[in-house]
């Protein structure tokens, strides 16, 4: 894919704010007992709707600002043949909201932080390869 000399280095900027979202979400899920679990999902959200719009950028195509990642991946899927599994970004969708504010939300267990961070993983995989010059 080639991407514009002007999109390059926004896409870049994009990337490197994915990948320190990566880098908290992994780093923070060491904390083992005292982990904050809600932020890992959070930064594991955050990473993958950054990578989404890093994809979008690269094609110049224009997107809202919002933190649905239905609505981001729907963009891709309109000018890429991107394999990402919907259920799961809909897993990381909920951390949007509520990893960050108080609320009758259901609690964030480990397991959940493990698996936002893996999915964020596969994320980031897949759109990188998408990115390769």
């Amino acid at each position: 894919m080639s991407v514009s000399p002007e999109n390059l280095q926004v896409v870049h900027q994009w990337i490197g704010k994915a990948d320190n979202d990566l880098k908290n979400a992994e780093h923070t899920l060491i904390l083992e007992d005292d982990c904050p679990f809600d932020t890992v999902c959070f930064h594991a959200q955050q990473c993958a709707e950054k990578y989404l719009k890093a994809l979008l950028v690269s094609q110049s195509l224009d997107f809202p600002k919002t933190h649905d990642l239905r609505v981001l991946i729907q963009l891709v899927l309109s000018k890429f043949s991107v394999v990402l599994d919907m259920a799961e970004l809909l897993k990381l969708n909920r951390y949007s909201i509520e990893s960050r504010y108080p609320g009758d939300w259901d609690p964030i267990a480990r397991s959940d932080a493990e698996e936002a961070v893996a999915i964020a993983q596969r994320v980031r995989e897949t759109v990188r390869n998408f990115l390769q010059p």
